[in-house]
């Protein structure tokens, strides 16, 4: 396996892993993704901003994550300084058939890849409440919970924010 990034050619990979992985996800309560978001617009703007990164395995995709410096306006709500450029993981997901081979810690690597590329020492994100999984590998990774918010675009929902440091 190896992590790149992504390319128009990738969306119909990515696609698919949102395909297998949404049903997932609402059947554990984890209504963040549904039929209607992400979309292949959503993946085709993170390609072109650069911020789609894939893990490929075999010629596969296996796993994505959008790598940006797009922080939430609700980040402020869990103390956070959003005038501090931070690098931000967007849209984390892994193959149900490639889960437990280090392909989401391999993504999160790539985050703090491209902050130290671009001299960047404050990595953000946020999860679902009902992610389980994410809530065991972002403090396994050095991610330190920050709090709980709420954010416009998903009403209803709530999030567990994780913050890195890497100086």
């Amino acid at each position: 396996m190896f992590v790149r990034q992504g390319t128009l050619e990738d969306v119909d990979g990515v696609m698919g892993v949102v395909g297998r992985v949404v049903p997932l996800m609402q059947a554990s309560g984890n209504l963040q993704w549904d039929s209607a978001y992400p979309n292949p617009q959503v993946f085709e703007k993170d390609v072109a901003e650069g911020q789609l990164w894939v893990a490929e395995e075999a010629g596969r995709v296996v796993g994505f994550a959008a790598i940006t410096t797009d922080q939430e306006p609700e980040y402020a709500d869990v103390g956070w300084d959003l005038t501090e450029t931070a690098v931000v993981v967007h849209r984390l997901a892994v193959d149900p058939a490639a889960r437990g081979r280090g392909v989401a810690e391999a993504l999160m690597r790539q985050a703090e890849e491209v902050a130290r590329a671009r001299g960047i020492d404050v990595l953000r994100l946020d999860t679902n409440t009902r992610n389980e999984a994410t809530q065991r590998l972002f403090p396994k990774l050095g991610y330190v919970f920050a709090g709980e918010i709420g954010l416009g675009f998903r009403p209803g929902l709530r999030f567990l924010c994780y913050e890195k440091r890497l100086r």
